[in-house]
């Protein structure tokens, strides 16, 4: 089994997994912190020694690999693969989509897609739920409890499903109708919180601690930003080693851009990349504390309103790790109006053919932007989509009006001229 070891982002102190695992550590245990309507302190990340994976492994033989299957290279997880209780039907079941990888273009200029709508759960989410569900089964843990907004939910709860492991998920009441209910009919004991996303997450946090199920919130399991650099990997792979100048990512609490330039930064590591994609955060103006934190420096919260949920956060649990990802690459976080998403959710539907929901739509309104202010070249840019349009109907029905019913000599009469 692969050798790690776990880190507190914050002061830095190191881990053993053992005491980390055995004693369900979150936080660090020395400066680790979780205080209602606060960004998370103490994030731990996993670590690996690199110059000793560099020796092991080979670049051209990952670039061979499917996209999707993360277990395939299991030397880069913090799961124990070779585990009687683990076998590949498990690992089947979670497979992530296979090609998600395409080359648009748009006023004139080109630009590339990674399509995560069409995983297990149609979301971005089932990277971290699925690693997390993984080290569940490996620890011989039956109950998982989230909270989320909606994806992160029905994510868990389908993968869960999947896997034979029982669910709690606590959601904000304004959650979408679509969401609850994926979230429901995957089987999951689901808890409507009355508040919005904060609420439950900080709810979700009391309740396991007492319960002793396995915790999955975001940012708080150090496994759901470990599940989530799968996406850089996948772009590895996809690209054949071609990675983007730019990607544009959606931001609400800061785990995928962590996940995504921790992923990165691996590969930099490794010796197969030579260079850092600068990582734009695409925030909605309703919700937007990265913008914010990167300016002024410090965390003020403010309740967050926004008509992408997805990336609805007052307090976002990894706000500080997820400044870091932009800060490193030369990146940059900034803000689209919820105009702007509709919008862009409606040019990407019907210009190329992605039905995505508003915080993926989020991506493109940010690339809109930067295509408007003449701050793009000849650079590769690459868009996440994180999470398909029919999880969120109330936002497609903004731009798709009730049709006329009419009957068909009606319609005959009309059609005919």
């Amino acid at each position: 089994m692969t050798s790690y070891f776990y880190k507190c982002f914050n002061c830095g102190k190191e881990l053993p997994s053992k005491q980390v695992e055995e004693n369900f550590f979150y936080l660090c245990p020395t400066c680790g912190k979780a205080e209602k309507n606060q960004p998370l302190t103490g994030v731990l990340k996993v670590e690996y020694d690199y110059a000793e994976l560099k020796k092991k492994l080979s670049r051209e033989k990952l670039l061979m690999l499917p996209a999707g299957q993360f277990w395939l290279y299991p030397e880069l997880w913090p799961i124990n693969f070779v585990k009687g209780i683990l076998d590949i039907n498990h690992l089947d079941r979670i497979r992530l989509v296979s090609n998600p990888y395409f080359e648009l273009n748009f006023s004139g200029k080109s630009f590339s897609v990674f399509d995560d709508t069409r995983n297990p759960t149609l979301s971005f989410k089932d990277r971290a739920s699925s690693l997390v569900a993984v080290k569940a089964i490996e620890l011989e843990i039956k109950e998982i409890a989230a909270a989320s907004t909606g994806n992160a939910g029905s994510s868990l709860a389908g993968i869960c499903s999947r896997l034979g492991i029982k669910s709690h998920i606590f959601v904000p009441e304004n959650i979408p109708s679509a969401k609850r209910i994926q979230i429901q009919a995957f089987g999951a004991n689901i808890y409507l919180v009355k508040g919005d996303y904060d609420e439950a997450f900080d709810l979700c946090l009391e309740i396991s601690s007492v319960k002793k199920w396995y915790n999955r919130n975001t940012a708080y399991n150090p496994l759901t930003i470990e599940g989530k650099k799968s996406a850089a990997y996948d772009i590895f792979i996809s690209t054949k080693g071609n990675i983007p100048d730019i990607i544009f990512v959606p931001v609400g609490d800061g785990v995928i851009i962590s996940g995504i330039y921790k992923g990165f930064w691996e590969l930099l590591q490794l010796g197969w990349i030579d260079k850092l994609p600068r990582l734009i955060g695409v925030q909605s103006q309703g919700s937007n504390a990265l913008v914010r934190y990167l300016s002024s420096k410090k965390f003020e919260y403010k309740p967050a309103h926004t008509i992408a949920d997805s990336i609805s956060a007052g307090a976002p649990r990894n706000l500080f790790m997820a400044a870091d990802p932009v800060i490193q690459t030369n990146g940059e976080a900034i803000e689209v109006t919820d105009e702007e998403i509709i919008n862009a959710q409606k040019i990407v539907a019907q210009n190329f053919g992605f039905l995505i929901e508003p915080s993926s739509a989020a991506s493109f309104a940010g690339y809109s932007k930067y295509l408007e202010m003449n701050k793009l070249n000849t650079q590769k840019v690459l868009l996440m989509f994180t999470a398909n349009g029919l999880k969120d109907l109330n936002s497609l029905g903004k731009w798709n009006e009730s049709p006329s019913i009419k009957s068909a000599e009606e319609w005959k009469s009309i059609l005919n001229g």
